[in-house]
């Protein structure tokens, strides 16, 4: 079984920092509503056990 590396770092309240081998990304989360800076995507997550998530726009 492979072994992946990650760290999640929380900076503040809102404010995520995520490492891995692949590299960082910071996540903001605000109420519901978060998104990713690696993979540009905003999600949201609804009532009950429903989640949306925008499509990725890939990285640039």
């Amino acid at each position: 079984m492979p072994f992946t590396f990650r760290k999640r770092i929380n900076l503040l309240p809102f404010l995520r920092l995520n490492v891995s081998k692949s590299g960082t990304s910071k996540t903001w989360h605000i109420g519901r509503w978060s998104w990713n800076s690696r993979s540009k995507r905003h999600s949201v997550d609804l009532p009950g056990p429903v989640n949306y998530q925008s499509k990725s726009r890939g990285r640039s």
